[in-house]
This record gives C-alpha cells, structure tokens and sequence, in this order.
C-alpha cells in the first residue's frame, strides 16, 4: 500500500483534508430547495463507500510495504472492526446535524462553531491517547480556535431576523454537533495500525479503517437520516418516495460529489496520521472551518446584510484560526 513518508507531505495531505472538509458542503448549496437535505445525504453517502472502494483498490492495493486492501480486511479482529463502524456511527448523527445547522444558519456559521468545536474537542482526545506534539504551542492554538469561534457566533447574531432565521437553534445545532464530532476520530484512530510499513496484526490500515467507517456511516443512515427525513429540524417532510421521484441524475451526482470531496479529504488524513499523530492531523485538517467560513463570506454572501462593524469581527474571526492552526502545525516540529 501506499505510505506517507516525511512530515512535510505529512502536513500537505492534512492541508488536501482542510480543503476537502471545508468545501464538500458547497454541494449542498448547490442543490434546489425541494431537494431537502436529507435526500441529499443519501447519495452522500454513498459516494463515501464508493471513494473508500477507489482508494482501497488503488492507493490500498499497490506498494512494497504494509498490506493489501482486502487482505488487511480479512485479517482484521473484531474490535478493530466494530471501532472504526462505530466512529462512523458517531461521525454519522454529527455530520447530518451539521448538515441541518449548515441548512438553517449558513456555512460562516454552522462550520466555524461545529468543527471548531470539534477541534478542540478532538485534539484533547486524541493527544491523550496519543501525545505528540509541543502541548504547550498545541494548546495555546486551540485556545485561539476558541476565541475564533466565539467572535463568529458574535458576528451571526447581528444578522438580521429574516437572514438568520432561527438564531438559537442554529446555534445549538451546531454545539450539539461539534460535540459528536470531536469524538469519532479516535475511535476511527484506535481501529488502526501504529506502523503503517509493517502494520500489527488484527489491526487495521487507513483504507481498510476508511471502508469499515463509511460502512457505519452508511448503515446508520437508515436509523438518523430517516428520523431527519420524518422528523425534520429544518424545511419540510419528505419520504422515500420523493428520493426517486423528485431526483435527477444531476442531483444524485452532486450529493455523491460532496461525499466524494469529504472522503477524499479524510482519506488523506488518515494517510498522514503516522508522520503527523492524530492530535495534529486531526486538528490541522479540522482547519476547514476557516475554509468554510470563508466560502460562506465570499461566495454565498452570507453576510451581506449583516450591519456595520459585522466585518471587523469577520476578519478576527479569520485571523485567530490562521494563528490557532500555525501553532497546531508548528507544535508537531519542536
């Protein structure tokens, strides 16, 4: 299989993972308002399993070292295997309400406050169970992550009624989700090997981890993405029905693009976890909520109407996560 070996290429996949996490829901945007977001997210994720299924085969399957896509599969213990489905699990119920959040408050705000949030949670969790790094740089960087997700849920509350809709319950959404979040990468994480060129035994390589964990996503789906369906927090009540009869071949691609532009990324991550560690790669990949933020700013416009000095908090907003994640990535080098 392929493997990453220097800390640079290291830090340039998890910067590929920064761009994919904080682009994919773009696709989401680009889909009428009939396509409520739970029909999207079936095609989402099944682009998920078929992007694992294209790197398993390829990225997975060609190499000197570690072990080939489906014979790490059939090698792997139950506890690796019920690990990683059960961090898709998790990553699941977070990402449809992120998906919800992103439907009711917009990309500036949904993502900032989720997968900031998830940040901070995830790279405690992870320099836990696995501590590489300079605690002192990683920290402080989070505690920046912090302040900026505090300025930018300040900045959405000065957005008019009619722009923001329901300002709380967006906000909440998003808590809620940020929480979830920041737990799923460890256990993805724990399901894998430590030595990628000669992986231990039962355990479980990126791609093969990957598969089982959108495997999770995709099977949960039927219990949370239903419920979303029936019970919707945001828009209107849709069916099964309605997948099939209101999709178009170009709405059924668009969902499977977003899951491909999110699994891509995340595969890339998992990729550089060696070289990097997971407090790291999580964190610095997790620097999509500036990427995010800044697609909502500049091309949906969220903030258009927003009122004066609204930008002066954006533009902070902008600065403490590029200072948070420069510490982040600097704390793995010292």
């Amino acid at each position: 299989m392929y493997i990453v070996d220097s800390y640079t290429l290291a830090v340039v996949f998890c910067v590929l993972t920064m761009l994919g996490w904080g682009s994919w829901a773009n696709t989401l945007k680009m889909t009428p308002k009939k396509w409520e977001f739970p029909l999207y997210y079936w095609d989402y994720s099944i682009g998920l399993v078929l992007t694992t299924l294209l790197f398993g085969f390829t990225f997975g399957s060609n190499g000197a070292a570690g072990r080939d896509f489906l014979s790490d599969l059939a090698q792997a213990e139950s506890s690796a295997l019920a690990s990683a489905f059960i961090g898709g699990v998790i990553f699941n119920l977070s990402n449809l309400l992120i998906v919800a959040a992103t439907a009711i408050a917009g990309m500036a705000v949904a993502f900032p406050i989720a997968v900031g949030l998830a940040l901070v949670i995830g790279v405690v969790v992870n320099y836990i169970n696995t501590p590489l790094g300079n605690p002192y740089m990683l920290f402080i960087g989070l505690a920046l992550v912090v302040v900026a997700i505090l300025v930018d849920t300040a900045a959405y509350r000065k957005l008019p009624q009619d722009v923001s809709g329901n300002k709380s319950k967006g906000i909440i959404i998003s808590i809620i989700s940020g929480i979830l979040m920041g737990f799923f990468y460890k256990f993805v994480a724990d399901s894998m090997v430590v030595n990628f060129a000669t992986p231990e035994v039962g355990l479980l390589t990126p791609y093969s981890a990957m598969f089982v964990f959108t495997i999770g996503v995709f099977l949960s789906s039927f219990i949370f993405n239903t419920w979303f369906m029936y019970q919707p927090v945001t828009g209107r009540r849709v069916t099964f029905r309605d997948y099939f009869s209101l999709g178009t071949p170009k709405l059924h691609l668009i969902g499977i693009l977003g899951g491909l532009i999110w699994c891509a990324a995340m595969e890339f991550n998992l990729m550089a976890m060696e070289k990097a560690g997971p407090a790291i790669s999580y964190g610095l990949g997790q620097g999509a909520t500036m990427i995010s933020a800044a697609w909502g700013v500049f091309v949906w416009k969220e903030f258009d109407r927003a009122p004066k000095g609204t930008g002066k908090l954006l533009a902070a907003m902008f600065a403490f996560f590029i200072v948070g994640l420069s510490l982040i990535v600097i704390a793995r080098l010292n």
